[in-house]
């Protein structure tokens, strides 16, 4: 189908070292700009006494969210090289950061490159590849009178569940993936109350 997209599990990290200076990258699963910005300020604290904090993400099942950063190092030779090895590894929810501790001796424009993209290589040549299927998650509302019908819809789509409420009336919230979203949205209109986007 063509809603699943590779992403990676879970952290991972990668090293390369030339002429004294050492590149750390780390690679990331990230599903937001928000969460790509907290990483970043995090490790920007971590490694306060570094040099730069070069970074790139790509987000999303087509990857049309996405940012190459340089953090003062000439321009192109850092984030570019690094959202180059993301899309090589046809990777999208993905932030990888390389902190560069300078050694004294300057690597040039294609030293630079090839810093930046081989750290970010070794991360993600680190990283347990996934995939993942794009979705949307929704609260639904009924009446317990449609209970055994949005059951029966939940078991139909496979659609995982989360913050189930059964008072006066039930809600729940439903992940719905992109190809299943029509039809979704047509058995919910006969049968909830309500069904909306999160």
């Amino acid at each position: 189908m063509g809603d699943i997209y590779k992403s990676i599990a879970s952290k991972s990290d990668g090293l390369f070292k030339d002429n004294g200076s050492r590149f750390i990258a780390s690679a990331w699963p990230v599903e937001s700009e928000e969460e790509v910005k907290s990483i970043v300020d995090s490790l920007k604290k971590e490694y306060h006494d570094a040099r730069h904090h070069c970074y790139a993400y790509r987000l999303g099942a087509d990857g049309g969210i996405w940012r190459a950063n340089d953090d003062g190092e000439p321009s192109g030779s850092a984030g570019r090289p690094i959202l180059g090895q993301i899309d090589s590894a046809g990777l999208s929810d993905v932030l990888v950061v390389v902190v560069r501790y300078f050694g004294g001796i300057k690597l040039g424009i294609p030293g630079l490159i090839r810093a930046y993209k081989t750290s970010t290589a070794d991360a993600l040549g680190n990283a347990s590849v996934c995939e993942k299927i794009a979705g949307s998650w929704y609260r639904v509302g009924f009446g317990y009178d449609a209970m055994p019908q949005v059951m029966k819809m939940v078991k139909d789509l496979d659609l995982p569940q989360r913050g189930r409420e059964f008072g006066n009336d039930c809600t729940m919230e439903l992940r719905v993936r992109d190809s299943l979203r029509e039809d979704f949205l047509e058995r919910t209109s006969t049968i909830c109350t309500f069904a909306d986007l999160l």
